[in-house]
């Protein structure tokens, strides 16, 4: 390994950097209730949104992180990325820190992607989620 780059050249100018850069997207829902059609559901519209609105493909994924509030454990908020084909995606659930008068059932998600450098990044809050980012709201 030469360690000067992707492509080993050692010519002064060869290096051409990427056109592209790792991306981290936000965004959280509220599951109805503690059920798992429930859960999937608000997961799964979560996920389709924040697809969308970033145009993004599964293989720009680079991995997908979920949370959820200590009041959800009837599923698993990775099983509705997988019924979205995100197979290839590594995917971690993770609980919530327990913070008192919190807002309950909620599921929050980082996404991280690959994306051309000058790609505007978008997150996405969901129906009473909005009120955990009262600062994007107006971009919702």
């Amino acid at each position: 390994m030469s360690g000067n780059g992707s492509n080993g050249n050692l010519e002064a100018g060869a290096y051409q950097p990427s056109q592209q850069r790792l991306f981290a997207v936000r965004g959280a829902t509220q599951a109805e209730a503690n059920e798992g059609e429930a859960i999937l559901g608000a997961t799964e519209e979560l996920l389709r949104a924040l697809i969308e609105r970033n145009g993004l493909e599964p293989a720009e994924m680079v991995s997908c992180l979920f949370t959820t509030t200590d009041d959800l454990d009837a599923e698993f908020p990775a099983v509705a990325a997988r019924k979205l084909g995100l197979d290839s995606v590594p995917l971690l659930c993770c609980r919530e820190i327990p913070v008192p008068g919190s807002m309950p059932r909620v599921i929050r998600v980082m996404l991280h992607f690959y994306a051309a450098a000058d790609h505007e990044p978008v997150h996405v809050y969901a129906g009473e989620a909005q009120k955990l980012r009262a600062d994007l709201h107006a971009a919702q």
